[in-house]
């Protein structure tokens, strides 16, 4: 089963594996005790020393894999032996990036910078979520949504600064065009509060 972002679990592991020379695509001729697919268990890369440069260069081998799903992923900063990095395109939103970040990403940096003590996932930056922002999201569908004959009001913000922050909307209307709508205002605001956990519907 894929997650929304299209990579699985196991993909992830082979993109990791990969990277490190344990695993590559072989010929359908080349059978598994084939001198070929011996040759594909390679010893470890020399370890390299924790620079800009060297993270960049070991982000690289990975990010093949990303862009294929439409992600990518980027230095955010080096903080002694501290690694903050942002993903980004539909990384950034998946809910597997953080299986992506620990399974493939932090493991693969880890193994040939061993300097590196943590990697972490920057939060994408956003403007702050409160009712003058979300209003102006609002705004930007009202007409839309008043073709189709219906129309939505923000009820209220909870959770703001926690784990969950959550939008409260109050929508009228019916029908296939309003439900297209609904579906577009959600998406969008995700987009816009990169935080923002739900929208919910009265």
């Amino acid at each position: 089963k894929r997650e929304s972002c299209g990579v699985r679990k196991d993909e992830v592991v082979v993109m990791a594996r990969r990277a490190r020379g344990v695993v590559r695509m072989s010929s359908v001729n080349e059978g598994p005790d084939s001198p070929a697919a011996g040759a594909a268990l390679e010893s470890p890369a020399e370890a390299l020393p924790l620079t800009w440069e060297n993270v960049d260069m070991v982000l690289d081998e990975m990010r093949p894999y990303l862009m294929s799903d439409g992600g990518n992923v980027s230095i955010g900063d080096i903080d002694g032996a501290t690694v903050r990095l942002q993903l980004e395109g539909a990384c950034g939103t998946c809910p597997s990036s953080t299986m992506t970040m620990k399974m493939g990403l932090e493991k693969r940096l880890m193994e040939r910078i061993p300097e590196i003590e943590a990697v972490i996932q920057m939060e994408p930056e956003g403007p702050e979520l409160d009712e003058e922002n979300v209003e102006k999201v609002l705004g930007e569908v009202r007409p839309f949504l008043n073709v189709a004959g219906g129309s939505i009001e923000l009820v209220g913000i909870s959770g703001v600064g926690g784990a969950q922050p959550t939008l409260r909307l109050n929508m009228t209307g019916s029908g296939a065009a309003i439900n297209s709508v609904k579906v577009e205002i959600t998406q969008r605001l995700k987009r816009n509060f990169p935080k923002l956990a739900s929208v919910t519907f009265n």
